[in-house]
């Protein structure tokens, strides 16, 4: 009898382990948020959602790339709030994530944000790869500070967008500061407590208290390691933000570098949360989808669709059975 209650104990705390996985870390998520979430933990070990990028001016073209190539359409689509025009892209945005999502794609937008103590439009080389100091950092993380102000300004608009997106009811899987362990932006390599952590919870405090987005799965997608000289990127562990911050963790793939033993320390880091390919230049290949089988989404950065890929491996990987395409992912909905 002691053996079976003590059983009976051991599998209601796994019970009660795997609930508190599952759950959106905003415990105010939308039912369709949170669906989207359920979808997505439920694939794990099992499908991977194929996806595409395209830039805030191109909403079509990678994705009629797909489908020239595959007589498929990528089930994600991915667009960027990056401000580098005359205009504030958020509109645009906003009206084609709707149309997108109205269509049966998943959602997922990110933001190379210009650095706040720039104006718009914000220069690539000149705003968003380029440098705070240490006392502008430190000026970025106190209230109140001139920079600081900046940088709510800057948060709160793309808020706006965001919020025009919950009212219509569409689900976002948001990945800001992504790539934030590598060297190449104003974010980047920001180790510590004050470093990136501070200002992720900083944006999830603002968005999720002060903005009430509840729409937002909030997505971790950091670069793969990598040792090359004025292009690093270090270990995952000194920039994640906790799981009470994050529902995603990612990492952004180039150059085929799957190494087996980032995967690993992503998935360990992850402790039981999905894990996906938030960017990828070239596509995983079969051996590799098959050593690393948790990656619950890819997404392919715009031209290198054509640029680092053959046909015959975008024929592959879409025609694997695992890899779900538009209209096959439907029970999110």
């Amino acid at each position: 009898m002691k053996i079976k209650l003590t059983l009976l104990a051991l599998c209601a705390g796994l019970g009660a382990f795997a609930q508190k996985q599952f759950e959106p870390v905003n415990p105010n998520t939308t039912p369709e948020a949170r669906k989207l979430l359920t979808y997505i933990y439920s694939i794990k070990g099992k499908h991977l959602i194929s996806g595409q990028h395209n830039y805030n001016h191109e909403s079509e073209k990678f994705i009629d790339s797909v489908k020239a190539i595959t007589g498929k359409k990528p089930a994600l689509w991915g667009s960027d709030f990056i401000w580098n025009g005359t205009k504030d892209p958020g509109q645009d945005i906003v009206t084609e994530a709707i149309k997108k999502y109205g269509e049966g794609y998943i959602i997922c937008l990110m933001w190379h944000q210009g650095r706040p103590s720039d104006n718009p439009p914000y220069g690539w080389k000149e705003s968003v790869q380029a440098k705070l100091t240490s006392e502008q950092w430190k000026e970025l993380i106190t209230p109140n500070t001139e920079l600081n102000k900046r940088w709510l300004a800057q948060i709160d608009q793309v808020a706006l967008w965001l919020k025009k997106l919950q009212d219509a009811h569409v689900p976002v899987l948001w990945r800001p500061y992504h790539e934030m362990n590598g060297v190449w932006f104003w974010w980047g390599d920001k180790k510590g407590p004050d470093g990136i952590v501070k200002l992720w919870k900083m944006m999830y405090e603002r968005y999720t208290n002060y903005h009430k987005l509840n729409n937002l799965i909030w997505v971790w997608g950091a670069n793969g390691p990598r040792d090359l000289p004025e292009d690093e990127a270090f270990p995952y562990k000194h920039y994640y933000p906790g799981a009470k911050y994050v529902d995603i963790l990612g990492t952004d793939i180039y150059n085929a570098d799957y190494e087996q033993k980032d995967y690993n320390e992503l998935l360990a880091l992850a402790n039981g949360k999905p894990i996906a390919l938030t960017e990828v230049g070239e596509l995983p290949k079969a051996t590799i989808l098959k050593a690393q089988p948790e990656w619950t989404w890819f997404m392919v950065w715009t031209s290198w669709l054509w640029t680092h890929n053959t046909h015959e491996l975008v024929k592959e990987v879409y025609s694997n059975p695992k890899t779900l395409s538009l209209g096959e992912a439907p029970a999110y909905k």
